[in-house]
Formats: structure tokens, sequence, C-alpha cells
């Protein structure tokens, strides 16, 4: 769209309304383009010489006599679609036992990079997976774990592993489908939540909730405290070891 006509006084601002509706899973790039002119139809005076900022010069338009005409001011906006929120993935086990399960993940609306992609690559860094051909129809993502905040993070980071096992790409549905091996091992009664987000390299981003969930862990003992006799005390000593300091 354009917009002309728009007159600012001296430190006024202006505020540009982007409004984004993504149709598909893909990377969407538009450059928002600020001209400026003076109301009263003058120049700003300005000598460019061999000194001047290169990247100046590429944004102002000088008129033959050398003065500064128009002034731009060139916002470039990347677009990233989201899927709608996926509903939660319960984790549950009980505290000091170790749990693994595996989570089937669907992507919906999945966009080839060029025709029909044949390679579907996942890692969980932006280097490019070893193996594939280095081709424009590869489809690669990126996952990553993460946490509300900081002390969720410091609380689950050492308890809470992902790994991919299984990946499968439906052409037709334009459907990914990935599995991931979840591995649970809480030393606590605990409830806390994640966020499994997955990233496509051709555009899209699809988040998915975990909720970890320790209950009771079993008893670890039954003490037993015999009676010597009435209004005596008995005496029953036991451990207690603390996994921290």
């Amino acid at each position: 769209f354009h917009l002309a006509g728009i007159r600012l006084a001296p430190k006024e601002k202006l505020e540009i309304p982007i409004l984004f509706m993504p149709a598909e899973m893909k990377i969407y790039k538009v450059v928002v383009v600020v001209s400026v002119t003076r109301e009263d139809g003058e120049n700003w005076p300005y000598v460019l010489t061999a000194e001047s900022n290169t990247d100046l010069t590429r944004t102002v338009t000088v008129a033959e006599n050398g003065k500064i005409q128009g002034i731009l001011w060139i916002y470039p906006i990347n677009g990233t679609s989201e899927a709608p929120q996926q509903k939660s993935v319960v984790i549950c086990c009980q505290a000091r036992q170790r749990l693994e399960q595996r989570v089937e993940l669907l992507l919906i609306g999945v966009v080839p990079a060029a025709g029909n992609s044949a390679v579907v690559d996942v890692d969980e860094s932006s280097n490019p997976p070893e193996g594939t051909d280095g081709s424009s129809a590869t489809l690669e993502f990126l996952y990553e774990l993460q946490y509300q905040s900081d002390e969720i993070r410091s609380q689950l980071d050492s308890l809470v592993g992902i790994h991919l096992v299984e990946k499968e790409w439906d052409r037709e549905s334009r459907i990914v489908t990935l599995i991931f091996n979840v591995v649970f091992v809480p030393s606590k009664p605990m409830r806390n939540e994640a966020t499994v987000t997955i990233q496509c390299t051709t555009g899209g981003l699809w988040k998915f909730p975990l909720v970890f969930i320790a209950t009771e862990p079993e008893v670890d003992d039954v003490i037993n405290i015999e009676a010597v006799g009435l209004n005596k005390e008995s005496i029953v000593g036991f451990k207690l070891t603390s996994q921290t300091r």
C-alpha cells in the first residue's frame, strides 16, 4: 500500500500500522520505505564528498543543484507464520523413577522449498546436517525445548531430555510427522511446563506445549516403634541422605 501527504511537525512521531495475515506456513518478506520531503518544496543543503557516508548517499535523493531533495528510511520486515496453539502433551512419572515416552508431533501445512521435497532433515542447530544433497528442495527443521522462565529451566534442564528418533514426510497432505523420545527423571514431586518449538527453514513455526508431572515417590521404608511401657518414651533412629548440598 502507499500513503502520501502525511504532515509531521518537528520531533513528532509517526506510527506505521502493519497487518500480517499469512495464508501459508512460509517466510514472508516486505520492505517499508518512508520518504520525507520538505513541506515548502525547498531542498536541504548538503555537499557530497569522497569522505561522505556511502550508505547515506543511497538513502537520499539529490537534486541537480547538489542539495538533498528527499530522505529515505528503509525497514525490512520478515514475517514468520506460526501454527495455531496445539494441545498439551502430558508427561507423567513418579518421583525418583525414570520415564521414556515417545511423543508424536504433526507439522501441518509444510511448504516445500521447491517442487516436491524428497528429504526431511532435522537438527538442533543451524548448521546443515550431514548427508543432505544441499538442494533447495531439501526441507530442514530446527527444534528446541523452551521454558517459561529461568527458574523452570533450572528445575527441568537436568531432568528432561528430548531426542528425535523418527520422521516422515507426506507430500500430498503436506504433513511432516516427527517422533521424539522424551526422557523424564524427576527427583521430587512437581508440575512444570515447557514448549517444543519447531521451525522450518522454508518458513513456519510450530509450538507444542509439554506438561511434566512428577507424582509422590514410593515410601522409602517403614519405621516400627515398639512401646516399652505406658507413658514411657521409645526411641528409634534413621538416616536421611540429601542428594544436594
